[in-house]
């Protein structure tokens, strides 16, 4: 019915048309690492190890960094319990749930799992609506339970689910958590915990210490809603012996806050939904300035921002799978399947990153700035070299936001506060505290930062048409620009964008990515001079061979090194933005070395390390799709080794873009290294990106809008996805 091209079957499909139990559960496209399920900001990033995945009953979710966090689902069929989802100690009597089946796409995961006579498909839904401000920014992340019977039975079914303080990153401690529940419009039901003397903008192993977990549900058409709060072992007990919840409220150490649904006899599909969220009343420290989340310009708390997620759910989810349709569409015919499955997985993962915010105190919606946290190596805020890789996915779905993202970091610059002539690494040293550094002292990247900032910028203006941008900050530009004139060639002892390995005296990708910025910013401005110097600086690294060895094989790591080498993806940005600062031969040459180099499980960075990132293969990928070069064999090389690292089953990390391409010591081949859940993720969209910008249409039209209003949504939508991919 559907394509191979749109991989999560929609649930109520699936519900209707499977009939018989699975032997083995499917993994559909691939079992990854680790499955996105909530992804919505830095706070809000709940994950399932690829490994638990087959016995899900017994799964536990993790936030990105690897803490537990509780979030179960049970069902009750005929009079039998069952658990479905995230129940590692199971009450007596309770069987768990067999997993029939496991998808995924650019913003579902979805799990279908046959308990008795019935079958429940478990959709996590983490929207992703770069246009929509507000959808964008609203800190819940649904999960659909869809219940029927198998083989023709109509069973009796309740639906339970809870979770604890885990999601308000506390985990055992003696902290004084406040819980609530309401009973909002559209019969919405609202459950909060607010830990108790923490402070504002402060986190405990990247989990926030300030703000307010919660989760909510309204009724379906035929179901009734209980609620209760209290130990985890008596809650659940109590739904397992009753198929409800009753008995006296009250939250301790170890509680739980719980739903269930009583649908009533199932034969065919009847669906309950749930909204688990992490709300932050001020979002982020800019410069001593809160900012606030910008759902919050149409909401006024947490209360109708839940009414509200719920009353907007028809929408999001039609515009996510029409978005979910387009990418993995894109994808295949960009560069195949397998790369595909790449992007399709690193969606959630870059725009689950991403905090969109306006000013706190007005909350003036013309002032519109995201950031972003470097998750999982140093926690900075903003930082330019984290924008640069994140930046091909922003090319394709939302130009916008490469200006967004640079906003923060522009003012500050503006301001005067930082006191160097080279382009600032990041604006905090740890997220959500973007303070700045008026001391002048900050992870020195001068090389790297300039060129990044001024290739962005010509990105950003090529993919948007806005011409205005850089012209209100000219002047920070052109310091830029002089600083790399005379510093930009041969670049003196620092670091580049990978820091891990080391700074480095005249390194060449630095040269290469000063050559390239220079000639960007010369065509942005209407300045030749700094298009001749850039295109100098390209013909003293390739022509002279200051930055190859002598025959002219490769790119050095290191000016006139010849025994050197390194993966230069920065000529990506070359190709990319059609600047022509090099010549064809020069990517001809770089592209065909690559092959020769290749170690057991990949390229790796440079000559120096044992390991490899996937975002720079992908730019090396993209670079080998070069006018004139178009070797398909190394694009297809890169992608095909990201892909082998994907599918190895040695991970459990959410999408690591770090991993060892040979073992070595203690470093084994295959596995991930260090990184976790980043955004430069983004990065996997480089190939993509070279079909030009802003080429993911996303969005439900207005008929479609319309049409979701009414109780038979779910019904059209079926019916419109089979007419499309039929």
């Amino acid at each position: 019915m559907f394509s191979s091209l749109f991989h999560v079957p929609l649930f109520l499909v699936l519900s209707t048309q499977l009939s018989d139990v699975v032997s083995e559960p499917s993994f559909t496209p691939i079992l990854p690492p680790s499955y996105p399920l909530a992804v919505r900001n830095t706070y809000l990033s709940a994950w399932l190890p690829g490994n638990q995945t087959e016995n899900i009953a017994y799964a536990v979710p993790e936030f990105w960094n690897g803490q537990p966090l509780t979030w179960s689902v049970m069902a009750r069929v005929d009079g039998e319990s069952y658990s479905l989802f995230g129940v590692p100690e199971p009450e007596s009597g309770v069987k768990p749930g067999l997993l029939q089946s496991a998808d995924y796409t650019s913003t579902h995961t979805t799990f279908v799992v046959t308990a008795g006579l019935a079958r429940f498909v478990l959709d996590f839904l983490s929207p992703i609506s770069p246009q929509d401000y507000v959808r964008q920014s609203l800190p819940l992340s649904y999960l659909t339970v869809s219940a029927s019977g198998i083989n023709g039975a109509a069973p009796s079914i309740q639906v339970y689910s809870d979770i604890d303080n885990s999601w308000a990153g506390q985990f055992g401690e003696n902290v004084a958590t406040s819980w609530g529940y309401a009973l909002s419009r559209e019969s919405t039901h609202i459950f909060t915990l607010t830990p108790g003397g923490t402070a504002t903008f402060s986190e405990v192993d990247d989990m926030a210490q300030w703000g307010t977990a919660v989760y909510c549900t309204r009724p379906g058409s035929s179901s009734q809603v209980s609620g209760r709060v209290g130990g985890m072992g008596t809650v659940r007990s109590g739904f397992v012996s009753n198929g409800n919840l009753t008995g006296d409220w009250g939250c301790g150490l170890g509680s739980v806050i719980a739903f269930s649904h009583d649908l009533g006899s199932c034969g065919s599909p009847k669906n309950v939904s749930f909204a688990v969220g992490y709300v932050r009343d001020a979002a982020v420290n800019y410069l001593g300035n809160p900012r606030a989340s910008y759902w919050q310009s149409a909401v006024p708390d947490i209360s109708a921002a839940c009414v509200h997620a719920f009353l907007d759910f028809p929408r999001a989810d039609l515009e996510a799978r029409n978005l979910d349709a387009a990418i993995a569409s894109r994808a295949s015919s960009t560069a195949g399947d397998k790369y595909r499955d790449i992007v399709t997985l690193s969606v959630r993962q870059v725009f689950g990153a991403f905090d969109v915010t306006i000013p706190k105190d007005t909350l003036n919606t013309s002032d519109v700035m995201v950031f972003v946290k470097e998750i999982s190596s140093n926690g900075n805020v903003n930082t330019v070299d984290v924008i640069m890789p994140i930046s091909p996915i922003l090319y394709v779905m939302a130009p916008e936001y490469i200006r967004l993202l640079l906003e923060p970091v522009i003012q500050y610059l503006a301001s005067g506060a930082w006191p160097h002539n080279y382009t600032i690494h990041d604006i905090g040293t740890h997220f959500p505290n973007a303070t700045g550094h008026n001391d002048g002292t900050a992870e020195e990247m001068p090389a790297e930062e300039c060129g990044n900032i001024l290739l962005l910028a010509s990105m950003y203006q090529l993919a948007s048409g806005n011409t205005d941008w850089w012209k209100q900050h000219s002047s920070l530009f052109q310091l830029y620009a002089d600083y790399l004139v005379t510093n930009g060639l041969y670049p003196k002892a620092q670091l580049s964008s990978d820091d891990g390995a080391g700074p480095i005296a005249n390194e060449t990708g630095l040269a290469i990515k000063a050559a390239i910025a220079l000639n960007a910013f010369g065509i942005m401005t209407n300045q030749s001079s700094y298009s001749d110097t850039g295109r100098r600086f390209a013909d003293t690294l390739y022509k002279d061979a200051v930055g190859t060895d002598a025959g002219r094989t490769h790119f050095t790591l290191t000016l006139n090194d010849a025994e050197s080498w390194g993966t230069q993806y920065n000529l990506f940005l070359d190709v990319l933005l059609n600047l022509t600062t090099f010549p064809t031969e020069a990517y001809t040459m770089e592209t065909s070395f690559y092959p020769t180099d290749r170690a057991t499980n990949g390229v790796a960075l440079d000559s120096r390390v044992d390991w490899a990132k996937t975002d720079w293969m992908h730019w090396a990928a993209g670079t080998a799709m070069a006018p004139g070069v178009e070797n398909e064999d190394v694009r297809d090389m890169f992608v095909n080794d990201v892909h082998a690292f994907l599918t190895n089953g040695q991970n459990t990390a959410p999408f690591s873009d770090n991993f060892f391409i040979m073992t070595n010591g203690s470093d084994v081949a295959g596995v991930y290294n260090t990184y976790r859940a980043r955004p430069v993720a983004g990065g996997h969209f480089a190939l993509m990106a070279l079909n030009g910008p802003a080429r993911i249409e996303i969005g439900a039209g207005e008929s479609e809008k319309s049409s979701t209003k009414s109780e038979g949504w779910v019904e059209r939508l079926l019916a419109r996805f089979a007419r499309r991919y039929s």
